[in-house]
């Protein structure tokens, strides 16, 4: 065990090290946290020279997060955005439509979140519920689902041809990994209400999913509006390369004396394609 005296003559992680090694304590549980955090930190960093650069140079950007419930998509939205400045920055998370709304345009709703000149929105969920939750939910018509799978490719290519530079995660996690988390959040009083009657179906409807998750990459993955796929279990190693990945699409000021590496892992991002194996199918 670490004495008082110990903690106060530590200075920094190297000492906490040494003296660990002398005292024979197994400290890689903490050593991979202060790691995270220290790259974590590194990365936010980069964030806000980011964020000030978009803002000069007034362009729109657009970053979705999707994936099964559970895959870590809020927690990643929340790392990206805590030291981001609030005034040219948004977090968009709609609730279900409103009765007006469902007699509307599908992509309407949306369209009115989409960033101003300058700004960065963060959409935890987006038109994509339409792909996957809905018809799976049976919250949609097959002839709504089919429409909206014509018109998405379309409207993305609006957005990409009005300046709109647009970045779509799919966050891929395990049907053993999503039991785990469901598990935690119930029993976890302040996560408890992320916790709804529709992620209890996520389990038993797996395959569903899996069937409407290839058709959404099959239709809508394009050049101009890719999918990236996040693919680990690892909440930690999600934020931190999915986070490198926006970095490395932007040669904003600075970026060249950036304290840490902004190339993200190839073994965790990677562009959709057919033949690469996700790990929640």
């Amino acid at each position: 065990m670490f004495s008082a005296e110990d903690f106060l003559s530590m200075k920094s992680k190297e000492d906490f090290i040494e003296i660990a090694k002398k005292k024979e304590i197994k400290i890689s549980k903490v050593l991979k946290k202060l790691n995270y955090e220290e790259e974590l930190r590194k990365l936010q960093v980069e964030l806000v020279n980011l964020q000030q650069w978009i803002s000069k140079n007034k362009l729109r950007v657009a970053v979705i997060f999707e994936g099964r419930d559970a895959a870590g998509k809020g927690g990643s939205i929340r790392r990206f955005t805590e030291h981001l400045n609030p005034r040219s920055m948004r977090v968009v998370a709609l609730a279900k439509p409103t009765e007006v709304e469902k007699g509307q345009w599908y992509f309407r709703r949306y369209i009115k979140e989409l960033p101003n000149p300058g700004e960065i929105v963060f959409f935890d969920r987006s038109w994509y519920n339409r792909a996957v939750v809905e018809p799976v939910m049976g919250f949609c018509t097959k002839e709504q689902y089919d429409k909206y799978m014509v018109q998405v490719p379309e409207f993305e290519h609006m957005l990409y041809e009005d300046g709109v530079i647009l970045i779509k995660f799919w966050f891929s996690i395990s049907k053993d990994e999503q039991i785990k988390r469901f598990e935690s959040r119930l029993n976890n009083p302040l996560k408890i209400w992320k916790f709804s009657p529709v992620d209890k179906r996520g389990q038993e409807l797996w395959d569903d999913y899996t069937f409407y998750k290839e058709q959404m990459f099959s239709k809508t993955h394009t050049s101009y509006s890719p999918w990236i796929i996040v693919k680990t279990n690892d909440k930690k190693e999600a934020r931190l390369e999915s986070i490198r990945y926006v970095l490395s699409q932007f040669e904003y000021d600075g970026k060249k004396e950036a304290s840490t590496t902004l190339f993200p892992d190839p073994n965790i991002i990677n562009r959709y394609h057919r033949h690469v194996k996700q790990i929640d199918n």
